[in-house]
């Protein structure tokens, strides 16, 4: 080190390898949350979706909008039934998604596929949807559907079906020829 250069650290940055071994990656956050954070952040934005927030008045102030500049010509019916769909279809792939981050929860850092994971995460994912219908059930702007909770369940379903299909795909062989 030259003295025209004090600010220079004499010592050599460590090594990549040496510094992992000090202090492991995720060293401080339990196992148990590493699993389960993305289901639980998953659950906070269904129940926040479940406000007045983003009730079918508020939505349709973007949607309409947008459809009306995308098609200038579309009539009011047509609108209202593409934001009927827009919003059916939200509740389908949101507990389809919110499955999949229990599934990875409940499965923690084991492998594989389980039908008692997979059963559990639907279970789960059915009683919170019947859990947010009743929490819709208070808000002004909203109001509770057993329809509704049968088609979040079915997107849990789904998310299973797909779920168990991927797993049953990787687990084949290579070379193998399904039949």
């Amino acid at each position: 080190m030259s003295s025209t250069e004090p600010w220079r650290n004499p010592r050599p940055a460590p090594n990549l390898d040496e510094v992992r071994q000090r202090v492991p990656l995720f060293s401080s956050i339990p196992p148990w949350l590493r699993a389960w954070w993305p289901a639980l952040l998953w659950a906070a934005i269904i129940f926040t979706a479940s406000t007045d927030t983003f009730s079918s008045a508020h939505t349709s102030r973007i949607i309409e909008p947008f459809l009306r500049w995308l098609i200038p010509s579309i009539s009011d019916d047509h609108v209202d039934l593409i934001h009927f769909y827009i919003r059916k279809s939200a509740h389908f792939s949101e507990y389809f998604i919110f499955f999949l981050l229990l599934y990875r929860g409940i499965r923690g850092n084991r492998r594989g596929w389980h039908w008692s994971w997979a059963l559990g995460a639907w279970f789960g994912a059915a009683a919170y949807s019947a859990l947010d219908e009743i929490h819709q059930s208070f808000i002004a702007s909203r109001h509770a559907s057993p329809w509704d909770s049968l088609l979040d369940s079915t997107g849990a379903v789904f998310g299973l079906f797909a779920l168990f299909l991927l797993y049953r795909r990787l687990s084949r062989p290579r070379g193998s020829v399904p039949h």
